[in-house]
């Protein structure tokens, strides 16, 4: 018998400077927050949310993302673990405009890209994870 799972709950990456990539997140995405320690939590608080090791959760439309700060270690899609993140957009026009706000951000990214059944945009955060945006035909 095989785990029927149907999706994905959450995802966390891990990430060398989380106030970094919190602005990163937030600028590009601005996705709401799910979790965190509040600033000038107590002692009882900061136990309470331990599993966030001081980062943050978002809250996306089906499932969670989070970023857990480590140290300096950068990342690297050739080693074992993760190749690239890949998020859905409705259509090319959203697709389109995804691009636009990059590039309003300063973020450089790769041209939209025809790869057959769909268009995808590739970026990098700034921990050099490879992230993408994606839309099918």
């Amino acid at each position: 018998m095989s785990i029927s799972a149907s999706s994905i709950a959450h995802i966390r990456l891990t990430v060398c400077d989380i106030a970094r990539s919190r602005a990163f997140y937030d600028k590009v995405f601005g996705w709401p927050v799910a979790l965190e320690v509040p600033e000038g939590a107590d002692e009882a608080t900061r136990e309470k949310f331990w599993f966030l090791f001081g980062g943050v959760i978002y809250r996306l439309e089906h499932g969670l993302l989070g970023l857990r700060p480590v140290g300096a270690d950068g990342f690297d899609e050739n080693r074992v673990g993760l190749d690239h993140l890949a998020f859905s957009v409705a259509s090319l026009t959203e697709l389109e405009a995804a691009a636009a706000h990059l590039d309003e951000c300063g973020i450089a990214h790769e041209p939209i890209k025809d790869i057959g059944y769909s268009y995808i945009l590739e970026f990098r955060d700034p921990d050099n994870i490879a992230l993408e945006l994606i839309t099918r035909k």
